[in-house]
């Protein structure tokens, strides 16, 4: 007689976190409706006072969504044609994007094979190869704090430093992560969030955030993203975005704050069993010293693009979901080829055929992530 199936285990559980605090976001989100100022209202003042506080920063300025904080901060430096822009090549689009829509050009980097941040070693050869070309002006570093881990921010300080290079910090996967004891969003001049609703803290629409210490830039960044406007609404001073923060967003994100750190105990609990539960099957991301994740993303390495298919196979056969962040590096994509200098970037190139993401939220049960571990470590055995 065959055992009962048990229910799918999706990637994400977005219904049950709702059914944890949907009065909260009803009575925000109500208070909303009563006020009725829908674009800039005083909860998005709110939620920038509470994410400042959270990360230590001294201030933050919500946006409309990460790649257009990316866009800000890089406007708010003049980065525009004729500069280049270093990045991973192993991260989302929306990174590399930016300095293109800007006319600048991106630069992409190799990846540590284990933690899969940006390479500090690759960094120094790719901003020697600019300089030798002579093409490009090296004008910014973009550290991309990867699947909720940190990037090795020391050494992309002195980097920037010795190189004379602007740094902003891309968490758009790691909000709530620290290194070294202190929580990420002062690590780089600029701080760019995402909370897309896949994120750790993630809203129910398109929502973001820019942390800084510097009073002039965030004021700078505060035009940017109301059509470079002054003191007034009619007083134009630059030429600026339409990327003000949704109140609705802004509403649902302080509901969920008041859970977010016992969300990030849980997704480290479950990182921890997946951690000694899969190995000797697949190898665990090897962990940032002296960090502490927020895990938006959990991914393995498999011994290569077969033995990933096989896998996920066998959790699909199982009724649980996994993905592939992310099936191709940049330097390899359609859109971005024309700006690739053509240099081989290995690590990255590799990861991109042998990666696999595990469901990871704060939704999962016990039993759930033990059927999860025995899936993957199932050896093919799809029954």
């Amino acid at each position: 007689m065959n055992a009962p199936l048990e229910a799918p285990i999706g990637f994400l559980n977005l219904p049950q976190q709702q059914s944890l605090i949907g009065p909260q976001i009803r009575q925000r989100v109500d208070a909303v409706m009563k006020h009725c100022r829908f674009v800039m209202g005083p909860e998005v003042m709110e939620l920038e006072g509470r994410l400042a506080s959270y990360s230590g920063a001294a201030e933050c300025v919500g946006v409309s969504s990460g790649t257009d904080a990316i866009q800000i901060v890089l406007m708010a430096e003049g980065i525009g044609a004729g500069d280049a822009v270093f990045l991973p090549a192993f991260t989302y689009t929306a990174t590399a994007e930016v300095p293109l829509v800007l006319g600048a050009t991106p630069v992409f980097v190799d990846v540590d094979p284990g933690t899969f941040q940006i390479d500090p070693a690759s960094l120094r050869q790719r901003i020697a190869d600019v300089r030798r070309a002579g093409r490009l002006r090296p004008r910014a570093v973009i550290g991309v704090d990867l699947f909720g881990q940190p990037a090795p921010w020391p050494e992309l300080r002195a980097i920037a430093q010795e190189e004379d290079l602007f740094l902003m910090a891309d968490c758009a996967q790691a909000f709530g992560a620290s290194l070294s004891g202190r929580r990420l969003g002062r690590e780089a001049v600029a701080t760019t969030l995402s909370f897309f609703p896949s994120k750790p803290l993630g809203a129910y629409g398109d929502a973001g955030g820019i942390l800084t210490d510097d009073p002039a830039r965030a004021e700078l960044y505060r035009s940017l993203r109301t059509h470079g406007e002054g003191k007034t609404r009619y007083e134009v001073l630059r030429t600026g975005m339409n990327a003000r923060l949704d109140t609705i967003q802004a509403a649902i994100l302080l509901a969920k704050l008041d859970l977010f750190d016992m969300e990030l105990d849980r997704r480290r609990a479950i990182a921890a069993a997946y951690d000694g539960g899969v190995v000797g099957r697949v190898r665990p991301p090897v962990r940032v010293p002296d960090s502490q994740p927020s895990w938006a993303i959990y991914s393995v390495l498999t011994g290569g693009a077969a033995e990933r298919t096989a896998i996920q196979q066998s959790m699909q056969a199982r009724g649980i979901a996994s993905a592939i962040y992310y099936p191709r590096p940049l330097h390899q994509q359609p859109a971005y080829m024309a700006a690739h200098d053509g240099v081989s970037l290995p690590v990255a190139e590799d990861l991109s055929q042998r990666i696999l993401a595990l469901p990871l939220h704060p939704e999962l049960t016990d039993h759930d992530v033990g059927r999860i571990i025995a899936a993957v470590c199932a050896q093919g055995d799809q029954t």
